[in-house]
């Protein structure tokens, strides 16, 4: 396997990253490729897909040994799961899989084409293994059952961001990090309503406390 390009995103550390692919589609990232892989004939009619498969590396989660079974944190982080019924990264082969909406594809002088995405869930600097289209008449299927995934539906939290606090990040990274945030960055098993929690993004940390299903912003400082 090798790694064709790497994902350049907002997010430095893995807490905060949303627990799926698409769940904010207002994170915004772009793909840079490696020098070897950056021919423009490799690309050609990929601007034709709305989305794209990406196929990369759970490069903070490599390691030599592996378990069969898995503590899911949205199912609190105490209830086994045998890892094929999860997407959890600590796998056999630290191979991740995410949908995301292509945005456009652009040639640059120096870094050849740059895929522009929406949605991503990658760490910054992600290993990028492979890139397929999404097709929806074969990718999609609206009837499918979705094991204990279906008992744990995602929710959103009330958020409350002072305008003074918000008005810190950039404009273009307001919504994304609204929609973070709604989702619930903490653990399922972390739920201390005096606890401060803080989330790294897009160069800034981003600290609130979450009680009775209410995330309050309460400092936002520069990293």
């Amino acid at each position: 396997m090798k790694t064709i390009a790497r994902i350049h995103s907002d997010f430095r550390e893995k807490f905060g990253i949303p627990r799926q692919s698409g769940l904010v589609p207002e994170l915004k990232a772009r793909i840079v490729f490696e020098p070897e892989y950056r021919n423009a004939h490799a690309f050609m009619g990929l601007e034709g897909y709305s989305h794209i498969w990406l196929i990369w590396q759970f490069s903070e989660a490599v390691r030599e040994e592996w378990s069969p079974t898995v503590l899911p944190p949205r199912l609190g982080g105490n209830t086994h799961m045998g890892v094929f019924a999860t997407r959890s990264p600590f796998r056999p082969n630290p191979i991740g899989l995410s949908s995301v909406r292509l945005e456009k594809v652009e040639w640059d002088a120096k870094l050849g084409p740059v895929l522009y995405v929406a949605g991503a869930d990658l760490l910054d600097g992600t290993p990028i293994y492979d890139i397929k289209p999404y097709i929806a008449y074969t990718d999609s299927h609206p009837d499918a059952v979705c094991g204990f995934s279906d008992r744990v539906r995602d929710y959103e939290l009330q958020v409350v961001f002072p305008q003074e606090l918000l008005s810190c990040l950039p404009e273009e990274k307001k919504e994304a990090a609204l929609g973070i945030l709604r989702q619930d960055p903490r653990p399922a098993y972390q739920s201390d309503p005096n606890r401060r929690y803080g989330v790294a993004f897009a160069g800034y940390d981003i600290r609130f406390h979450v009680k009775d299903g209410v995330l309050t912003v309460c400092e936002v400082e520069k990293l």
